[in-house]
């Protein structure tokens, strides 16, 4: 897509326009090319209405391909007389029936596919029990969430009997630069469809410094404001290089600081989509790592702080099995840069499942690259699940062996080993179980397996006592049958 816009060449102002009028075009002309990134084709604009045009010819391109999205959400919530008052609702609380209660979501979405394929992010879509999208020219659609993912934001739609729709090209966002224009797209605020301007501000931003941030994320001060999540970032071609997500804000609105999801982790959701997988399947690490900053570059005789120091790797990890060992240091996977755990979990979801990535790793002075299975984390030794009865002391408590499947669903440490919750159940939760305590004693007997501990939680008495691990913090736990 070539984009046409800025001011004419000075010398064919020169008899037809002010002095003023040329220095403004000249300064267009500059600021354009100098934001425009490398791999973009670019020319000096040929006339006065393209300067007038600025940006409208790539919006008119782009913007059909941008949806907004209608959900609703049913949640159960408990209601009291006493919800507002700070001392009684502690004493009523729990106490009455949930009441169903509907929320209305509005985002937008980026159509990838002239079937309908469309991209949202998860916390717009992702508990709909209904989805309405509805096109620039005014189609509306029903959607299904085909792929979804909490922890990365995401969620893949079909919209029903689509077709022949608009649609973005995706770019590869490692080739995103700071400097580079951009544009918003979306509906903010439930006003219509808008568009805003600006630059990329940032990359691989692993955060989003509020407190609430994970993921890893490219940063603009194009403005972005509710109702813009799920919408379109795209480059001065008119491709998709991230999908707008969240912004750091204290009043609400925009301050010129918002996160867009890179078009690179899109492309593996559509894929996986595509081949019909029930959940997002990320290869599994099996290590874990920190940041490698100048003190410790120091300590580990690197020339320059960067990279992320393995700190402890499970035996059945792939990067053992590759020959990786506590206090390497990953630096790169596939040519992309790795600073932080949190970047390695994107690279590797990035990179797919199935077949090899090629990891590059410093061992003192020695540099080299090794490839590594993306391979899930294996349910070895299986893990078993078992769900106690009525007759057991917490009907509804669901357990599970420990193995490196467990520890990546559970994020549970690696280390851990043992009998673990996997669902506290309603009287579980009740006596302070959460998913992923490991139980390892009950009433003064040391748990060693599942029978054990199925056999242990029969009704054998009135008084119980649980101790777990909770990240590796210990707890005893009492109650009363």
């Amino acid at each position: 897509m070539r984009l046409a816009m800025g001011g004419a060449a000075p010398h064919m102002l020169g008899d037809v326009y002010s002095g003023a009028d040329m220095i403004r075009a000249a300064f267009t002309v500059f600021s354009i090319l100098l934001a425009l990134p490398a791999a973009a084709e670019t020319r000096v604009p040929q006339s006065q209405a393209e300067i007038s045009l600025g940006f409208a010819p790539l919006v008119k391109e782009a913007a059909p391909a941008v949806v907004n999205i209608y959900a609703k959400i049913i949640r159960q919530q408990q209601t009291s007389p006493f919800s507002d008052d700070p001392f009684f609702d502690q004493f009523f609380r729990g106490l009455t029936r949930p009441q169903p209660r509907v929320q209305n979501s509005l985002g937008s979405g980026v159509v990838l596919s002239a079937d309908g394929i469309v991209v949202s992010n998860y916390h717009v879509v992702g508990m709909a029990t209904e989805i309405r999208v509805v096109t620039t020219d005014r189609r509306e659609y029903d959607a299904k969430v085909i792929l979804a993912d909490e922890a990365s934001d995401l969620a893949i739609l079909q919209l029903e009997g689509a077709e022949d729709l608009p649609s973005l090209d995706l770019r590869n966002s490692d080739g995103v630069e700071v400097g580079e224009l951009a544009l918003a797209i979306g509906n903010p605020f439930g006003v219509g469809q808008t568009v805003s301007s600006g630059i990329i501000s940032g990359l691989a931003r692993t955060s989003t410094a509020d407190g609430q941030g994970f993921g890893y994320f490219l940063q603009t001060d194009a403005p972005i404001n509710p109702g813009n999540s799920g919408g379109a970032l795209i480059d001065v071609n008119g491709d998709l290089i991230g999908i707008n997500t969240r912004i750091l804000s204290r009043s609400g609105g925009s301050n010129g600081i918002g996160f867009a999801i890179p078009s690179n982790l899109v492309a593996e959701f559509v894929t996986q989509a595509r081949e019909g997988a029930e959940e997002f399947k990320r290869p599994w690490a099996g290590m874990s790592g920190q940041p490698v900053d100048a003190d410790l570059a120091e300590s580990l005789g690197l020339p320059r702080p960067g990279g992320m120091v393995i700190s402890d790797l499970h035996p059945a990890s792939p990067f053992a099995a590759a020959g990786f060992k506590l206090g390497d240091v990953v630096t790169h996977v596939d040519g992309g840069d790795v600073n932080s755990p949190t970047e390695m979990v994107f690279r590797m979801s990035v990179a797919g499942m199935g077949g090899t990535a090629d990891i590059t790793r410093l061992r003192g002075e020695a540099e080299e690259t090794v490839g590594v299975a993306m391979v899930p984390a294996p349910d070895d030794p299986p893990a078993a699940p078992r769900q106690l009865t009525d007759n057991a002391a917490l009907p509804g408590l669901i357990l599970a062996r420990v193995n490196p499947a467990v520890i990546s669903r559970l994020n549970l440490p690696l280390t851990s080993e043992g009998v673990v919750v996997t669902n506290p159940g309603k009287l579980g939760m009740r006596v302070g179980l959460k998913q992923g305590d490991i139980l390892t004693a009950i009433n003064g007997e040391a748990v060693t397996g599942l029978d054990e501990a199925v056999a242990g939680l029969k009704h054998s008495g009135r008084w119980f006592q649980l101790h777990v691990l909770r990240y590796n913090q210990r707890l005893d736990l009492r109650f009363k049958l």
